[in-house]
């Protein structure tokens, strides 16, 4: 039973450009959490936690083993580990956040949380409204929230963690190929399709990877070929942070295979994620 752990894979808007599973994959065995959101909402690491917990619970009482795969970091350590207990937010302070600019956010949040302010990435736009947000509405932090976490499932369960970290000089031409085929096979039809409906640009939806450069190209921005061009770019450097966060981020005992992922080193990973010699 595969689990989906990928924060742009759970909504249905996508298939194509999110690399999700095709549909003669979701045939050959059962797949959840794929596609069971609408790209108008925003999925938070919060309300993934609570559908994943769900589905795990219900795999095991079927008597079968959930397998979660994805790169969304933080939603892993949050279904594991928890979450802060951060009351609900002022829908009034919610809505001034997130009609400001990056930039007006940011220079309020060093007034309200300095340490954030300067430890955020500057263009990080989701980020500092959510510490900003906090802020405003709690009178507190989001770190000192954070000192106490709430809901992981880490101690329940017996976890196999395996952490894939292949060589970058094999990992991003198979990106940039990835990128060019998606959009032979279709993308463009569903950044076209998600135009048409005129979502707002903070949602998590229209920040994924290759919808602002497939957008600029339908747009009359961008050609097709420098459209191309720039996803393939940003997957690579999108891949780049993945890549440093399982690298670094996860405690060091979990396994990590170094190897091309390919049909001869499969044996070798397999034995790595079951400690085999």
């Amino acid at each position: 039973m595969i689990v989906n752990a990928d924060s742009a894979q759970i909504y249905r808007d996508l298939p194509i450009l999110s690399a999700a599973p095709r549909p003669d994959e979701l045939r050959r065995v059962d797949h959840r959490l794929y596609g069971v959101m609408d790209g108008q909402q925003a999925c938070s690491a919060a309300d993934w936690a609570a559908m994943a917990r769900r589905e795990i619970a219900d795999v095991h009482s079927s008597g079968r083993l959930p397998i979660l795969v994805g790169g969304t970091g933080l939603y892993l350590r949050t279904l594991l580990h928890g979450i802060a207990p951060v009351p609900a937010i002022d829908p009034d302070v919610r809505q001034k956040v997130r009609e400001r600019s990056v930039e007006e956010n940011r220079q309020e949040l060093l007034k309200r949380d300095r340490d954030a302010a300067m430890r955020l990435n500057e263009r990080d736009a989701a980020r500092i409204a959510r510490a900003l947000e906090v802020a405003l509405s709690t009178g507190r932090t989001l770190a000192d929230w954070q000192q106490k976490r709430e809901g992981g499932i880490a101690g329940e369960i017996d976890l196999r963690p395996f952490i894939t970290l292949p060589p970058r000089d094999w990992l991003y031409p198979r990106c940039d190929k990835r990128f060019a085929a998606m959009i032979d096979d279709g993308a463009a039809d569903e950044v076209r399709n998600l135009l048409k409906r005129q979502l707002s640009s903070r949602l998590p939806i229209m920040r994924g990877i290759g919808v602002r450069e497939i957008a600029a190209w339908l747009n009359g921005e961008m050609s097709r070929e420098e459209a191309i061009a720039a996803g393939q770019q940003a997957t690579r450097r999108y891949a780049k942070r993945q890549y440093t966060w399982f690298a670094h981020q996860p405690p060091v005992e979990w396994p990590r295979f170094h190897e091309p992922l390919d049909k001869d080193s499969i044996p070798r990973a397999l034995a790595l994620l079951w400690g085999t010699p």
